[in-house]
Order: C-alpha cells, then structure tokens, then sequence
C-alpha cells in the first residue's frame, strides 16, 4: 500500500527535479550530442549526412532494385516506399536510439554516481533529449524529400513532432528502468540489442499492418512502435489526423511507465556506489 501511495508522488519528484534543473539537463544533452562527433572532419554535419544517406540507400533499394510499392498512396510511385519506410524507421530511430544506449546510461558515468548531490536520473532525460534532436533532423529529410517527390506537403506534418513527444514518457521510464537494471546486470545490453531488432520486424514498419496475417494483425498494437509510426505516417504523408483517444492512451500508458520506472530508479540507487 506505501508503494502505491508513493507512486503518483515520483512522477512529479521528476517534473520537480527537471524544471529545477533545466539548464543542467540541456547542457548534458549538448554534451551528449557533442559527443558523438566529437573529433570528426564534419562535425555536425553528421546530424545531417547520416539520414541523408539512410534515405538514399532506401530509396536505391526499394524503389530502384526492388521498385516496391506502398498500398494506399496516390502516386504509386516505388519512391514512394522509401518515403514511408523513412517515416517508420525515424520514429524506430528515436526508440533504438533510448532503448540500446540506457543500460549503460549509469554505468558509463562512475564518477557522477558517487557524487551523492547529483541527481542521477537527469542522465535519462539527457539521452532522450539527444534522440529526440536526432529525430527532429530525420523529420527535416523526410519532409524535404516528400517535398520534392509530391511537390507538396499536407498541413497535418507540424504535427509530427507531437507525435513523437508522445513517446517521451515512455522512453524516459524505460530508460530509468534499464539503466538502474544496467548496473546490476551488466548483460541487459546485449539483451536489449536483441530485443530492439525484435520490435523493429514485428512493427509495421517494412509493410503495412493490414498485410499482417489476420490471425496476429490485433496483437500488432501491443508493440510499442505500432501506434506512434501509423500515427506519424498519418500526419507527415497521409494528411490525416491520428487517431487521438489511441494517442491519448498510448501516452497515458507512457506516464504509467515513466511513473513506475522513475520509481524503480530512485529505490535502487542507493546500491548504484557500492556495486560500482
């Protein structure tokens, strides 16, 4: 019964902790950003090339080699499958980009866990802040490129970053999870690369959920990228509004995680020090 009590109480210690420490967590997510190139001849450009590339090699095979085709597109066009895959593996993107990197978002930053006044668990939403820069810079290609395929673009894309704002909740409690199970179970890494490639081929991001076998096409929303890639599809490409009472439960059940993984995170640090 504590433990229930306790539980709406942790979620808003973290909006607490964060807005309390704002500045800090934005200059963790530079850093962490920073990070990535740092030492490259291009430096930032990276942020930009990389799914500049990813885009062309899709486009190349999907739509030169393969010429494959989306169902429910106007134009019929093979490109038009690289755009759509685009569109499913950004939002993959942001989730691989959370799920590989938290058991090892604690691990990787000893000297941090045995200073006692720093709040830890700012290191998660340092690691979703940079995803989510990444994602923003995919947003931008796939848009350019819709641009220049349809010659247009439907108003309903400036709600595309809202779509994956839906998934922060989520992603945040799953990283204050994985990152607490990170220090007491160091294989939960290796763990987690196999389940992201799982939820990659069992979302429909390579086809559409309707050419899932009827038998499974129910269970297909329990994947947790089911519901934000049709949604972001919905709004970048179809020019349709989501599904909202879908979204507004998906994210609900994002709170309920971030809820019980935040509470998770802050019982278990304690043993953070000694074990490390």
């Amino acid at each position: 019964m504590r433990m229930l009590r306790e539980l709406p109480l942790t979620l808003r210690a973290a909006a607490v902790c964060l807005i309390h420490h704002r500045y800090l967590v934005w200059q963790l997510t530079l850093r962490d950003v920073a990070s990535r190139y740092r030492g490259s001849a291009m430096g930032f450009l990276w942020t930009l090339i990389l799914p500049v590339l990813m885009l062309a090699v899709y486009t190349y095979i999907f739509g030169v080699v393969f010429r494959s085709r989306w169902p429910g597109l106007p134009l019929q066009d093979p490109l038009e499958f690289a755009l759509v895959l685009f569109a499913g593996l950004s939002v993959h993107m942001l989730f691989a980009d959370c799920l590989n990197r938290a058991p090892a978002i604690v691990v990787g930053q000893p000297n941090l866990v045995k200073k006692v006044v720093f709040p830890l668990e700012l290191l998660s939403w340092s690691v979703v802040g940079a995803a989510l820069f990444h994602a923003g810079i995919s947003i931008l290609v796939l848009l350019a490129f819709e641009l220049w395929l349809t010659g247009g673009l439907p108003w309903t894309a400036v709600l595309a970053p809202l779509v994956l704002l839906a998934m922060v909740p989520a992603l945040l409690g799953l990283c204050w999870f994985f990152s607490s199970l990170g220090v007491f179970v160091r294989d939960i890494g290796q763990l987690m690369n196999v389940a992201v490639t799982v939820i990659l081929f069992t979302a429909p991001i390579f086809y559409p959920a309707e050419a899932a076998p009827e038998a499974i096409r129910p269970y297909l929303v329990f994947n947790p990228l089911t519901v934000p890639v049709e949604a972001f599809r919905m709004v970048a490409i179809y020019g349709r509004l989501p599904d909202w009472p879908v979204l507004g439960l998906y994210v609900a059940i994002g709170l309920v995680i971030a809820t019980l993984g935040h509470y998770w995170f802050t019982r278990t640090r304690r043993a953070f020090a000694d074990i490390m």
